[in-house]
């Protein structure tokens, strides 16, 4: 891809919806893709690993991630920089839904 993308507020390539959580792809291209996930409150991401690497921004709320041993409380602003191949997940530690943008490299979560 050479071209820029750009994406308005409420525009998406797609969309995977599970209980609780709501992921929505902003960018893909065959080098990095580009999230919103939202994670109601009390839910979680399981653990996963698989290749490359991500970022985290919280945009809303509280989350707690874990990447291999490690628990980090993320809050809006924050940026959180993580290995692929190593189990990491979020669960929403807050009493609102919290929302977070990611990006991964390479593009394999949608």
């Amino acid at each position: 891809m050479k071209k820029p993308i750009l994406k308005r507020k409420g525009q998406y390539q797609a969309a995977r919806k599970v209980p609780g959580k709501l992921f929505r792809l902003k960018f893909k291209t065959e080098h990095m893709e580009g999230v919103v996930a939202t994670i109601e409150p009390d839910k979680k991401l399981e653990t996963y690993i698989h290749e490359g690497e991500e970022v985290h921004i919280l945009l809303e709320g509280r989350i707690e991630y874990v990447v291999g041993d490690e628990t980090f409380v993320l809050e809006p602003g924050d940026v959180l920089w993580h290995r692929s191949d190593v189990p990491h997940g979020a669960r929403n530690i807050g009493n609102t839904t919290a929302k977070y943008f990611t990006v991964g490299v390479p593009p394999t979560f949608m």
